[in-house]
């Protein structure tokens, strides 16, 4: 196995599961280290993806307008959902190793999932958009320092919203189905996997929490690290869970037996 710079030194020999594959740090260590060009890129244009939807919320916000907001927040989403489902894909595909270059795949993702991208990333883009618009308004323009409560209750839809993403987007690039059964096995799975998925949401909201809270300087670092470093961390963390409920590796093999897993 090469040598890449995100392994340390010195970790002994590494385990490997009954596909061969690494496990544990050694196993985020590898796909970190193979992929994170790809990562790197794809964040990118996402990133890209998202200005119109972060130019919409900025004036909105800069003219007090919900008039502004809705649109913006509705047609910015649905410009940048098909961004983002394509990061996922990256992602996922990394995480199971599959063939084929980051242009290839990129394209193949976007034709893939462009038009189912548009309706969930329209909803999207609202709820960040008004989760936004609500932000300034609780903590920049109130008068008055808002109530535990309500401070609780802001926090807790933002945790809502990232459970509901990381387990959404990933069914829709992997494969076709009806949203509703979309959304049925978003809390079947919440439900069986509470904890892990508990956590995974938390990680999220801790992460952008910080990116907020230190902004300008955070910012700094979006182009580098944009939003794809926080996505492959908890995908990695629940990857196998996942796997396990959707049998994802089996049935995209079953579909696509001209695309085997790369092996270690």
């Amino acid at each position: 196995m090469a040598f890449n710079l995100f392994r340390p030194f010195g970790t002994g020999e590494p385990r490997r599961d009954e596909r061969g594959r690494l496990t544990g740090i050694d196993r985020y260590q590898d796909v970190l280290g193979r992929c994170w060009k790809r990562f790197f890129l794809s964040g990118l244009v996402t990133l890209a993806g998202f200005l119109p939807l972060a130019a919409g919320v900025a004036w909105a916000i800069l003219s007090s307008s919900i008039l502004v907001l809705l649109p913006a927040g509705l047609v910015g989403g649905a410009i940048a959902g098909p961004f983002l489902a394509c990061l996922y894909d990256c992602i996922l595909r990394a995480l199971r190793d599959a063939p084929g270059s980051w242009r290839q795949n990129f394209l193949r993702a976007m034709r893939q999932n462009w038009r189912a991208a548009i309706l969930p990333g329209a909803l999207t883009g609202l709820f960040l958009a008004a989760g936004a618009f609500s932000g300034m308004m609780l903590f920049a323009w109130a008068v008055v320092w808002p109530s535990l409560g309500t401070i609780c209750i802001y926090l807790f839809s933002w945790l809502l919203f990232f459970a509901i993403s990381l387990l959404y987007w990933p069914q829709l690039v992997l494969f076709e189905q009806k949203n509703t059964v979309r959304l049925r096995n978003v809390l079947l799975f919440a439900i069986q996997y509470f904890l892990p998925v508990l956590g995974t949401a938390a990680l999220q909201l801790v992460y952008w929490l910080v990116v907020v809270l230190f902004a300008p300087w955070t910012l700094l670092l979006m182009p580098f690290v944009a939003i794809w470093f926080i996505l492959f961390a908890v995908l990695f963390l629940l990857y196998d869970k996942l796997d396990a409920a959707f049998e994802i590796e089996n049935r995209i093999a079953g579909q696509f037996p001209d695309q085997p897993a790369r092996r270690e």
